[in-house]
C-alpha cells in the first residue's frame, strides 16, 4: 500500500509518501517540499483558490481577495465552525482546511503517480490547553476533513515523536533524547529512547517514556511583538475624549494575530473603529487603524512583524517598515523588547519540560540529547530556554521545517507499507 505522511502546520506545511519500503517527501509547490499554509480566494473568481506562496503572492500584489494564515490553530477552539465573508459566499473555517488538505492530496498523489488512501497525520501532544474534549474535538475534525479529502486510512502521531523518528536515522549510537518541537502555533515535547538497534523494533511503545505540549509558537510571539511596537503606532493606549479610557483593544487584538486577522474587516468591526475614531483624542494613529481595516492591510502588518522577528535572531535590532500603511511609518524591534514580551512564553515552556520530565520520572542529567526543531525553535531565546532545562544535553538538529513531515513519512511506512 502507498501511504503518505502528513504535517499541516500552522505557518508551513509538508507531505511525503511511503511506498516499497522507501520514505521521501513529495514536491508540493514547483519542486519545493515545504508549503506556507496560506490560502488566498480571489474575488474575481471564487470557484478556485491559491495556496501558499501563490497565495501569498496574489495577497501581496494587492489582488481583490482574501487571504487566510495561520489555519490550524483554529482547530480546539471556537473559531472552528465560525464562517468567513468570501466575497458573496461564507464558508466555515474548517471547510477551508479541508481545502488545504484536499490540495496536499493532490500534490502527493501526482508525485506517486498513484491513489494514496492511507495517511499518518502529524497533530500536536494538545490542540487546546486543559481541555480534553476540545483536544478529542479537534482530532476528530482532522480525521474527518481527511477522510473527505479522500484519506481512507487515518491514524495520528504526535509531531515531536515524529520528529524524534527521523532524528533516529541520524544516530549510531544509543541516547535519551527530549524532542523540542516548536512550531507556529504550538510547542511540544517528547522523551524518547532511540538508536540503531531500536528502530527496528516492531513495538516501540517502551522506548516512549513521555509527552507535554503548551499551545504556544510563533504566531503567539508574532502578535505580542506586534502589539509592543506596531499597535501603539495605530492608536493601541490612546485615549478617548468623552471618558478618558482608553480605545478598545479588541480591534488591536485581532489585526495582531494571524488567525483573527480577517475579524477585523467585519461590518461590526469596522463599525467600533469609526465610532472610536470619532471619540479620539490622538485621531492620526487612529486614522490608522481605520485605513488597515478597510484596506485589508492586516496580513501585510503580520509579514511586516514577523519579518522583524526573523531579522531579530541574527541581530540586536530592526526596523519594521510601515509605508504601505503611511509614507515613512516605521516601528524599532529591538531583541531585548521581543525577549521581554516573550517572557510569559518562555516560562509556559519551561513548565511543559518540567511536566515532560516528572511524567518520564528521569533526572535533567539522564537526558543526552535535546534535539531542537521546528521554525520557532530559531529564536534565540527559545533555544536558550529549552536548552538552559537540560544543561548537560547535547544539542542536534535536523531541518527545522521537515523533521516532523519526514518523521511522520517512516511512521507511515512501518504501519501501512
Amino acid at each position: 500500500m502507498t501511504a503518505a505522511g502528513l504535517d499541516f502546520g500552522t505557518s508551513n506545511s509538508a507531505i511525503g509518501i511511503a511506498h516499497q519500503g522507501a520514505a521521501k517527501l513529495a514536491p508540493v509547490e514547483g519542486s519545493a517540499q515545504l508549503l506556507p499554509s496560506a490560502v488566498f480566494f480571489d474575488f474575481a473568481d471564487l470557484k478556485s483558490a491559491l495556496y501558499g506562496r501563490a497565495a501569498i503572492e496574489a495577497y501581496t500584489s494587492n489582488q481583490e481577495g482574501r487571504l487566510m494564515r495561520g489555519l490550524k490553530t483554529i482547530l480546539g477552539t471556537s473559531l472552528m465552525e465560525d464562517r468567513t465573508q468570501i466575497g458573496a459566499r461564507k464558508l466555515a473555517l474548517s471547510d477551508v482546511v479541508g481545502m488545504f488538505i484536499r490540495h496536499l492530496k493532490v500534490k502527493v498523489e501526482n508525485a506517486a503517480g498513484a491513489p494514496i488512501d492511507a495517511v499518518v497525520h502529524g497533530r500536536p501532544v494538545h490542540f487546546a490547553d486543559g481541555d480534553a474534549e476540545a483536544d478529542r474535538k479537534a482530532e476528530a475534525t482532522l480525521a474527518s476533513l481527511a477522510r473527505a479529502a479522500g484519506f481512507a486510512h487515518v491514524s495520528f502521531t504526535y509531531e515531536p515523536l515524529a520528529a524524534a523518528y527521523q532524528y533516529e536515522q541520524m544516530t549510531d549510537r544509543e541516547e535519551l533524547v527530549l524532542v523540542a518541537d516548536i512550531g507556529g502555533g504550538t510547542s511540544d515535547f517528547s522523551i524518547v529512547r532511540i538508536g540503531p538497534d531500536r528502530r527496528r523494533r516492531p513495538d516501540r511503545a517502551d522506548d516512549i517514556l513521555a509527552h507535554s505540549g503548551v499551545r504556544v509558537g510563533g504566531t503567539d510571539f508574532d502578535r505580542n511583538l506586534s502589539m509592543e511596537t506596531v499597535m501603539p503606532l495605530m492608536g493601541l493606549g490612546s485615549l478617548l475624549k468623552t471618558k478618558q479610557l482608553p480605545a478598545p483593544i479588541g480591534p488591536y487584538a485581532d489585526l495582531s494575530f494571524w488567525p483573527t486577522i480577517n475579524l477585523v474587516y467585519t461590518p461590526r468591526s469596522l463599525r467600533l473603529i469609526r465610532e472610536t475614531l470619532a471619540d479620539a483624542a490622538e485621531p492620526q494613529r487612529l486614522s490608522r487603524l481605520l485605513h488597515a481595516a478597510e484596506r485589508q492591510l492586516g496580513h501585510r502588518i503580520v509579514f511586516a512583524v514577523e519579518a522583524a522577528k526573523i531579522a531579530l535572531t541574527a541581530k540586536p535590532a530592526t526596523r519594521i517598515d510601515l509605508a504601505f500603511l503611511e509614507q515613512t511609518l516605521e516601528a524599532e524591534a529591538t531583541r531585548p523588547t521581543f525577549e521581554e514580551v516573550v517572557r510569559f512564553e518562555m516560562n509556559r515552556l519551561r513548565v511543559a519540560i518540567w511536566s515532560c520530565l516528572a511524567q518520564s520520572g528521569l533526572e535533567t542529567e539522564d537526558v543526552s540529547a535535546v534535539f531542537l526543531t521546528g521554525g520557532s525553535s530559531l529564536t534565540p531565546i527559545v533555544a536558550q530556554t529549552i536548552c538552559a532545562e537540560v544543561p548537560q544535553a547535547q544539542v542536534r538538529r535536523g531541518d527545522d521545517f521537515l523533521s516532523v513531515a519526514m518523521g511522520l513519512t517512516l511512521e507511515a511506512q512501518r504501519r501501512y507499507g
